[in-house]
């Protein structure tokens, strides 16, 4: 199982970034995946969760609803998270996570500031 993140950087507030993970050694198309995030001295914190295809809709923490999306492309195997109107507190780095094999990718970095 391997999952690679990459998309992240240092923007200003207010901008958007667009995160992608790339999988590979799984069904793809039959597991949820999920992005968390962890900011320096915190721990790891869910951010956003996508079902397999048909399932339920995407769960956002309270703290990105409205401002992230999450989504996955089922033939590039790639679950994606857009992050529009970024805070200094999105800071953090950015992980994925398919929690069905508790597999985690290594993260990319995010820096919101000015």
């Amino acid at each position: 199982v391997q999952l690679v993140e990459s998309g992240g950087g240092l923007v200003q507030p207010g901008g958007a970034l667009r995160l992608s993970c790339a999988t590979s050694g799984f069904t793809f198309s039959s597991n949820a995946m999920s992005w968390y995030r962890q900011a320096p001295g915190k721990g790891r914190a869910l951010v956003a969760s996508i079902g397999s295809p048909g399932a339920i809709r995407p769960y956002y923490a309270d703290s990105v609803q409205g401002r992230f999306t999450i989504s996955r492309d089922e033939v590039k195997k790639t679950v994606y998270l857009q992050m529009n109107d970024l805070k200094p507190e999105d800071t953090a780095v950015y992980l994925c996570y398919a929690p069905a094999l508790t597999s985690w990718g290594r993260g990319t970095q995010v820096t919101v500031s000015s």
